[in-house]
C-alpha cells in the first residue's frame, strides 16, 4: 500500500508557539465558567488576547443578564493545573501552535488547549480512528487488529478512546507504528482503570494520550461525546468495526460526517446485535471495509487537498475598543433566538444588526448561561 505523507515538521506545519504567560492565560480562560471552545474562540477573536478576554468576562456576563458574578479561573488555579501536568509528564499544546493536531484545527469548535501525555511526535501525522463495541466479539477484535497493523504499515497513526474491546485491540496492534488515546476525563484519570497498563505501553512506545479536560476530572456520561468529537476531529476517517444500534461509536461516526471526514464500517453478521449499528451505517452509505487498503484508498484525496480551517483564531476585528450594543439591538437579537438552533449569519441577516454587535451580544448571553452553542456556528436559547 502507498504510505501516508510523513508528518510535517513544526516549522513546516506553521503556527506560533505560545509564551508561558499566554499559555497560563489561555488555561484560565478555558477553565472559566460558561467558556467552551466556541466561546473561547469568539472571545480571542474579539479581544485579541486571553488576558483581555479575562478582564472583560465579568462585565460581559452582567450585560448578558447573569444572576450572579461569573466564576473566572484564578492564576493560582491555572498554575496548580500546570504543576499537575508536570508531575505526570504532560504538557499543554495550544490551537495554532506548530504541534497542534492539524486536522483537529479544521474541526468544529476544536479544543483551545490539549493536554498531551507521552511523545508528541505523532500529533501531526495523518491519522485514522478505529472505534467499536466494548463487548466486542473475537472476530471484531481480530479485524480491529488487522486494520490497525495495516494502517500503521501504511504510515498512519491509529486513534481511539482507550475503551475495552475494539478500542483496546486497535491501540494494542498499533503500538509499533504509533497510536493516540483520547481521554474523556483528565489525563491523570485513566478510564477504564483496567487499561492503565495498556496506556503505559502506549507511552512507552512513543504514543501519547490527549484530553481537553482538567487534571483530576473523572469522566461523566456527557463527557464521552465530547471525547468522541476529538477522536473524529483528529482523524481523516473513522472506521467502525462493531457497534450496537445505540452506541457511542455511532456518535463518533456522526461527528466525523459533520466534519466532512470519511466514515467506513466493517460488515457484520445480521444475527449479531453488536453489528446492527455498523451494518446500518453501510445501508446509509458508509464505505465498506474488509482490509486496510480500503481505508487508505478512501482517504487518499483528503491528503492532497486538506479542507479550509473553520473558525480559526484571528487578529482582533479592529483596534477600536468594543462598545456596548444598544439595548434595542440586544432586545432584537434575543427576540430572534429560540429553542431551535439557528446560524449566526441568519441572525445577522434577519435583524440587520452589524455582525460585530451580534457577536458581542451572543458572547454576553453565552457567558450569562442563556444560550447554547451548536456545531455549524449555530446557537439557541437555553
Amino acid at each position: 500500500m502507498k504510505r501516508a505523507p510523513a508528518a510535517a515538521s513544526p516549522v513546516a506545519a506553521g503556527g506560533v508557539p505560545l509564551t508561558e504567560e499566554q499559555r497560563l492565560a489561555w488555561l484560565r480562560l478555558i477553565r472559566s465558567e460558561n467558556v467552551g471552545p466556541a466561546t473561547f474562540r469568539s472571545l480571542i477573536n474579539h479581544f485579541g488576547s486571553a488576558q483581555a478576554a479575562l478582564d472583560a468576562l465579568p462585565d460581559l456576563s452582567r450585560r448578558g443578564g447573569a444572576s450572579r458574578a461569573i466564576r473566572v479561573a484564578t492564576p493560582g488555579e491555572a498554575a496548580d493545573e500546570m504543576a499537575a501536568s508536570v508531575r505526570v509528564g504532560a504538557r499543554f499544546v495550544g490551537l495554532g501552535e506548530p504541534l497542534y493536531p492539524p486536522w483537529l484545527r479544521h474541526a468544529d469548535a476544536p479544543p483551545p488547549l490539549l493536554a498531551v501525555r507521552g511523545a508528541v511526535k505523532h500529533l501531526t501525522t495523518p491519522a485514522v480512528a478505529i472505534v467499536g463495541a466494548r463487548n466486542a466479539s473475537v472476530a471484531g477484535r481480530k479485524m480491529a487488529t488487522l486494520l490497525a497493523k495495516g494502517l500503521g504499515e501504511a504510515g498512519f497513526v491509529v486513534i481511539s478512546g482507550l475503551a475495552r474491546g475494539i478500542d483496546a485491540a486497535a491501540h494494542e496492534a498499533a503500538l509499533t507504528d504509533g497510536t493516540i488515546a483520547v481521554f474523556a476525563g483528565g489525563l491523570d484519570n485513566i478510564y477504564p482503570p483496567e487499561n492503565a497498563a495498556l496506556f503505559d505501553r502506549i507511552i512507552g512506545s512513543e504514543g501519547c494520550g490527549v484530553s481537553e479536560m482538567r487534571f483530576g476530572w473523572a469522566p461523566r456520561a456527557r463527557d464521552f461525546p465530547r471525547r468522541n468529537r476529538i477522536i473524529a476531529g483528529m482523524s481523516l476517517a473513522t472506521v467502525v468495526v462493531e457497534a450496537a444500534e445505540r452506541s457511542g461509536s455511532l456518535i463518533t461516526a456522526r461527528l466525523a460526517l459533520e466534519q466532512n471526514r470519511e466514515v467506513l464500517a466493517v460488515p457484520g453478521s445480521p444475527l449479531d446485535p453488536r453489528a446492527t449499528g455498523s451494518n446500518n451505517l453501510l445501508k446509509q452509505g458508509a464505505r465498506i471495509v474488509t482490509e486496510a487498503r480500503d481505508i487508505v484508498e478512501a482517504i487518499a484525496p483528503m491528503l492532497e487537498e486538506p479542507p479550509e480551517v473553520r473558525g480559526a483564531l484571528r487578529a482582533p476585528v479592529s483596534d477600536v475598543p468594543i462598545s456596548e450594543p444598544a439595548e434595542s439591538e440586544r432586545a432584537r437579537i434575543v427576540e430572534a433566538l429560540g429553542p431551535t438552533p439557528i446560524e449566526v449569519d441568519e441572525i445577522i441577516r434577519f435583524t440587520g444588526i452589524p455582525a460585530r454587535a451580534v457577536h458581542v451580544v451572543l458572547l454576553e448571553l453565552d457567558l450569562a448561561g442563556r444560550v447554547e452553542r451548536h456545531p455549524g456556528q449555530r446557537v439557541s436559547l437555553r
